[in-house]
């Protein structure tokens, strides 16, 4: 009945109300059906990519017309991959490859200091000052009657994460130290804890870091955690905030800041007098860093035209990657860590000529309306590039004068709670970065813990340079899956990998645990260590391409105008998956193995969701929240020609839902027309 009624009310056009006009920066659902061509495909047409919607010619007579004019600019300017990029030249024009190459300069330096904690907070060999090396005490092994001093243990050695934050790669690796050697001599353990002084034998390359310092070991090896803590927890809350407030004043403004109080922070740290000042200013470059990630990854992606913007990542994640292989060099180079931690932050001065070089995102500003700079900016653009006005062929410019009074409208990602497929897409894509990221861990630790003896892997340079290999080639392996099977086809791929591996150490690791106790059963404990190696390296490899299609997917998803705030929740959800790391050092390795059934069991969940996801390979980005609603889900395998698809049309739904959006879409849409696009008969 209640169909039936919003039938009859739908269908009297002089009873029906004006449309409403735009609502900080939300559209109707008239007007957001009719800027749906800004969705489709910029490529070749394929049956399994997204089409878009025809657009809707209201019926509500002229005051409506009116009213939905008032109401939403010319399309012609919100086409920006369309219409205004290759007005500008595309990627060809020269000034923007110059902006797309100082993307890709700073991504060095953040690799930099998203490696630092291997070697600032490595946890040493120790032993009595004084004692010799003969009663050399490795932090690994470091056990006694500490119970009795306040139930702790020196945290066994984890290795650490190569996967970069937010670089497609971008990940950090603080969470995580390579394992200690055992010394060939270890002496009484509760002689080497009754001490009041040490000596230290660190593997790192430095003569002094954080823990020799300031003697965090015994009953102060906690704050070592703490540490780790404080530069993580930093980057969570710095993805989260300035990923707002990147979408309200700007991509320029949060970089630029950025980069001014990073350099603030970061060098005080290398001036910190006690732990607890260098834990508290690594919180502060933590969030600093944060935004000098978020705000790169956004202007790389919204510099590129469709074809191009995997591509132009991926080539930023191979730099950070440079910066992870020679981090080493660099620690060997200073020998202090001071030394060091000066080193890493003072490449950021350079990016202080980014105030006088890198303009505003253009598509930000044609997202948000601010027609005004935005005209300032392509006049600029067309100088730089030596663009003729002629080539305006589909009259960009004239467009925009017209549009030059109309107030900005500017949105929030809290905005995203009332839409029906865009927060949808952006959790889960959240649930994947944290099992990625969160799994990378426990893959890590079963190869290079003490669960595996392997001579090679117990060698500090060994662990870092095998992790970062890893990880180079899963970087590899991504730009070649990506280009064969799309996004949504890569991330499953990699998230089915990475469940396999999980089960298979998890099940099959017990089952020839159980086998080599029974002497004819030809297992050795030899069999199943090789086992765990091979099934950690390939559960490293593909959660890390996990992680890394999970931060550009959302990039590529999420609307212009919230697209900072869309990625900030992805990474901050990678940081929550990375913390785990530290937690369980913390509590002495209590809890790893729930730990990673918990995660094993949601890479389960994360295939499932996967599916729920539009593909978006060689798709324009959407601009607002009604673009980024059109992209909907698509069969993987597109259906035979002649074969009826399993979507209902526009009328069926409506039918079947009873939800009033979808019935005020319906009514200026053609029968045959889906939720994707035109139903073939």
């Amino acid at each position: 009945m209640a169909i039936d009624r919003r039938r009859e009310a739908a269908g009297s056009g002089a009873g029906r109300q004006p449309a409403p006009t735009e609502e900080n920066g939300s559209l109707p659902p008239g007007d957001a059906a009719a800027s749906a061509p800004l969705g489709g495909r910029a490529g070749s047409s394929g049956s399994a990519e997204i089409q878009p919607l025809p657009a809707l010619h209201p019926s509500g007579g002229p005051h409506s017309s009116c009213c939905a004019a008032a109401a939403a600019p010319s399309l012609l300017l919100l086409d920006y991959d369309g219409s205004v990029l290759p007005f500008l030249g595309g990627l060809g024009g020269g000034y923007q490859k110059t902006l797309v190459v100082l993307t890709w300069i700073p991504a060095l330096f953040i690799g930099f200091s998203q490696f630092s904690d291997s070697f600032l907070l490595d946890q040493p060999n120790f032993w009595c000052r004084g004692a010799g090396k003969g009663t050399e005490l490795a932090g690994a092994t470091v056990t006694g009657r500490w119970g009795d001093m306040g139930n702790w243990t020196s945290p066994p050695a984890t290795p650490f994460s190569t996967t970069p934050w937010g670089t497609a790669s971008n990940r950090s690796n603080s969470s995580d130290t390579p394992p200690l050697p055992s010394p060939p001599g270890k002496g009484n353990n509760d002689s080497n804890c009754d001490c009041h002084a040490w000596d230290y034998g660190i593997r790192t390359g430095l003569v002094q870091n954080v823990v020799s310092k300031w003697d965090l070991v015994c009953d102060n090896a906690w704050k070592v955690h703490i540490a780790k803590f404080s530069l993580l927890v930093g980057l969570i809350f710095g993805y989260l905030i300035t990923g707002c407030i990147a979408d309200w004043v700007g991509r320029r403004p949060v970089l630029l800041f950025s980069i001014i109080f990073i350099l603030i922070f970061g060098l005080t740290v290398a001036l910190s007098v006690n732990v607890t000042m260098f834990s508290t200013l690594r919180f502060f470059e933590g969030f600093c860093l944060a935004g000098i990630i978020l705000t790169l990854y956004a202007l790389r992606i919204e510099l590129c035209p469709p074809g191009k913007r995997f591509m132009i990542t991926m080539v930023a994640s191979f730099v950070a990657m440079a910066g992870q292989f020679l981090m080493p060099g660099l620690a060997a180079l200073c020998r202090d860590w001071q030394v060091l931690q000066a080193l890493i932050i003072c490449p950021f001065l350079l990016m202080l000529l980014y105030w006088s070089i890198f303009p505003e995102s253009l598509r930000w500003l044609m997202a948000t309306q601010q027609f005004e700079p935005a005209k300032k900016l392509i006049l600029y653009i067309t100088q730089k590039n030596c663009v003729s006005p002629d080539s305006d062929i589909k009259g960009v410019m004239p467009e925009l004068e017209k549009e030059l009074s109309r107030r900005p409208k500017k949105v929030c990602i809290v905005k995203v709670v009332g839409t029906r497929n865009l927060w949808k897409n952006i959790v889960v894509l959240c649930v994947n970065s944290l099992t990625g990221y969160g799994i990378h861990h426990c893959f890590a630790r079963s190869m290079m813990g003490h669960e595996v003896k392997v001579p090679l892997l117990e060698n500090f340079y060994a662990d870092y340079y095998t992790m970062a290999s890893i990880a180079l080639a899963s970087c590899l392996a991504m730009c070649v899956v990506v280009r064969f099977l799309g996004r949504r086809g890569g991330l499953l791929l990699f998230m089915i990998l990475t469940a396999l591996a999980s089960l298979l150490q998890l099940g099959l690791l017990n089952l020839i645990g159980k086998y080599s106790q029974h002497p004819d059963s030809g297992m050795s404990d030899s069999v199943k260590d090789k086992f765990s190696i091979a099934f950690s390296i390939v559960g490293m490899f593909a959660s890390h391409a996990v992680g890394s299609l999970s931060v550009f997917f959302c990039a590529e998803i999420t609307p212009t105008v919230i697209r900072c705030g869309g990625l900030g929740l992805v990474l901050a959800s990678a940081g929550f998956g990375m913390l785990t790391a530290p937690i369980i050092e913390l509590h002495n390795q209590k809890g790893y193995f729930l730990h990673h059934i918990i995660f094993a069991c949601c890479t389960l969940i994360c295939i499932i969701c996967i599916l729920l996801l539009p593909e978006s390979r060689d798709q324009n980005l959407p601009e607002n929240i009604a673009n980024g609603e059109h992209y909907t889900r698509q069969p993987l395998l597109p259906h035979k020609k002649g074969e009826q698809p399993l979507l209902l049309t526009n009328a069926e739904l409506k039918d079947y839902s009873g939800l009033h959006d979808v019935a005020a879409v319906g009514d200026g849409l053609p029968e045959g027309a889906t939720a994707n696009g035109m139903k073939s008969m």
